[in-house]
């Protein structure tokens, strides 16, 4: 960028002197112009012929060129190195517009890892993360990255991870807490034992899935490729027209006042405001949701979020904070104890949040050899086999499944069944807790126009319209298998306008199958989750419900400066491509037209960078 503003402040100078003092030999003005042109436009002169030979003759090079070179043939030698000046102040002006927008990106860059310590024969050494193996120890000092995902073995310490969730407040973490690579140690010296490989770590697939978003293009941005391949060719015909047709009918026309129409015409029809400030705005709606620890995986993304019609959310997890506790315990003909013992030793190999809850409840350890067999039923429960008896843990569906009798449980909450031997024993009542922020959430994404807003549990009718009624949710579908979310979420899709869009929120978790069939799938609070960042096309980095409004808001107000700039570009393009024609129009207006509407639209394209953290 350096040598271009070399360039063009030394031909800008040639063209002020010859411009303003004026020689009175003009061969010697001549030559300064000509000097001038040079030294602003030997770069296009060559891409114009490099693309001709590639077979791309009809783009904006091509039409600076025959432009200019045309304006120097009918002796309006000022004019044609004020279109090739201007034309590269616009592109001066653009690579900073692009240097800027990619600056969010590139400070997500940072999360790249340079080094790991792993430590050998008593002495630390440095090393390419990408050496490092699953279960390795490395160490990281405060004020270094975090290069590989794992869990803290020893030490204490707190550690920054804006670059990954866009949150600035640090997190304290100790042994046996997950770290994730890109986080940036802050304080203590602590030990990791790795738990994935670089390539699956997330700093690896976070600046995977942000390096290949320009990949996938909107609607909108394919239509500028379009129009600019076939509106090129056309124009040039058109001006090739207007500088032969008019002087072969009218016989007192001249062929250098028509040329020079055509020559206008040319300048003012390069469509670049649209190919360089479409682009660049989806560029910075990516760049500036990626700033507040939101991932949208393409400029078709953008499009889709400021479409959406409908909202469907997962329950637990996502409006819920999925941390369950217990809150009671009955038995029938079975103590408190010996009945949460019971369901704890069932659910020792569930990984659910309900079974953590049972677990940490019942809060002794557990002999795994009383364990004979434990099978899990989706969306059912638990079958068990505890020392000599047979167990059932779970819902009312795995009760019936297996003809149980049982004595329904009024309160409100996941209710836990047990049975032991084909009897029931007794219930246990779990509950979840809202998250702070969801009932906000609703509320402002309802202002921005969603019209209708719906939430999919498995659990029960009574807790989720208690949830949904407290959340002003519109509707709630409860008691639904994975399989079921997935066809509620189909019919749906069914439902929903023409043009309009359908998103589904979930945790990251075991929402995959969901958040593939939606039109748009957002897995929220997915940090290190694998599964959520592949299936989802929007990754949320936090637990945060309101992100999904930011993303929104953020979509609608790149897709309103998207639309700003086609409908400005290309009403100032037809204005005075009509004027030049008709010849009310100078070369000087073209250069506007041109240079001034792409500056604009490039301005107004920045503003899409503009965000709130």
């Amino acid at each position: 960028m350096k040598k271009k503003k070399i360039k063009i402040i030394l031909s800008a100078i040639l063209f002020l002197v010859s411009l303003l003092i004026h020689f009175n030999n003009q061969i010697i003005n001549n030559i300064i112009f000509i000097i001038s042109y040079i030294i602003v436009g030997l770069d296009i002169i060559k891409k114009a012929i490099k693309n001709i030979f590639r077979g791309k003759v009809f783009d904006e090079n091509f039409l600076m060129i025959v432009a200019t070179i045309g304006a120097f043939g009918i002796g309006e030698s000022p004019e044609a190195v004020a279109v090739m000046l201007f034309y590269q102040i616009g592109e001066l002006f653009q690579s900073y517009a692009v240097d800027k927008s990619r600056k969010s990106i590139s400070d997500l860059m940072d999360i790249r890892p340079d080094f790991a310590n792993i430590e050998k024969d008593g002495k630390i050494e440095k090393v390419d993360p990408e050496k490092i193996q699953i279960d390795d120890i490395i160490i990281v000092k405060p004020g270094e990255k975090i290069p590989l995902d794992g869990y803290i073995i020893e030490g204490t310490s707190t550690i920054d991870t804006k670059a990954l969730t866009g949150e600035s407040v640090p997190q304290n973490v100790e042994k046996g807490k997950q770290v994730l690579s890109g986080s940036i140690n802050l304080t203590g010296v602590i030990t990791i034992k790795v738990s994935k490989k670089y390539g699956e770590s997330t700093a690896s697939k976070i600046l995977d899935l942000v390096e290949n978003a320009s990949s996938k293009k909107a609607a909108t941005e394919n239509f500028s490729t379009k129009f600019a391949k076939y509106y090129t060719p056309i124009v040039v015909i058109i001006a090739v027209i207007i500088s032969i047709i008019p002087p072969l009918i009218i016989k007192t026309e001249l062929f250098t006042d028509w040329l020079y129409r055509a020559l206008s015409f040319l300048v003012v029809s390069c469509p670049c405001a649209l190919v360089i400030s479409i682009p660049l705005s989806f560029f910075g709606g990516i760049g500036g949701a990626s700033k507040m620890g939101i991932l949208i995986k393409g400029s078709n993304y953008i499009e889709s979020l400021a479409n959406t019609e409908i909202v469907v959310f997962d329950k637990t997890g996502t409006l819920t904070e999925g941390v369950f506790e217990v809150q009671k315990v009955s038995g029938i003909n079975i103590g408190e104890e010996e009945l949460l013992k019971i369901a704890a030793y069932s659910e020792n190999y569930s990984n659910h949040p309900i079974a953590t809850s049972v677990k940490k409840a019942y809060g002794k350890d557990i002999n795994e050899k009383e364990i004979i067999n434990t099978e899990e039923i989706s969306g059912h429960g638990i079958v068990a086999k505890i020392n000599d008896k047979d167990v059932l843990v779970g819902n009312e569906k795995l009760m019936d499944q297996k003809n149980i009798k049982i004595t329904k449980a009024e309160e409100i909450g996941t209710i836990l069944y047990v049975a032991i031997d084909g009897k029931f024993v007794g219930y246990i009542v779990i509950s979840d807790k809202i998250k702070s922020d969801s009932k906000d959430t609703i509320k402002n994404l309802k202002k921005n126009n969603i019209k209708k807003i719906i939430m999919l549990t498995g659990d029960t009718k009574s807790i989720g319209e208690s949830v949904a009624k407290e959340l002003e949710i519109d509707n709630v579908y409860t008691e639904l298998l994975p399989n079921d979310k997935v066809e509620k979420v189909e019919g749906l899709l069914k439902e929903k306008s023409k043009n309009q869009k359908l998103a589904f929120v979930g945790d990251g978790i075991n929402d995959a199958p969901v958040l593939a069939v939606s039109d748009i799938g957002i897995a929220m609070g997915a940090l290190g989750s694998d599964a959520a960042i592949e299936a989802a096309d929007v990754v949320l980095m936090t637990d945060e419900p309101s992100k999904i409004v930011n993303a929104i808001h953020l979509s609608k107000k790149t897709m309103r400066i998207v639309n700003e700039n086609i409908v400005f570009a290309i009403f100032v393009k037809i204005l005075i491509l009509i004027l030049s024609a008709i010849g009310i129009s100078t070369m000087w207006e073209a250069v506007f037209a041109d240079v001034g509407v792409t500056i604009i639209a490039i301005i107004n394209a920045l503003r899409v960078l503009k965000v709130k953290e």
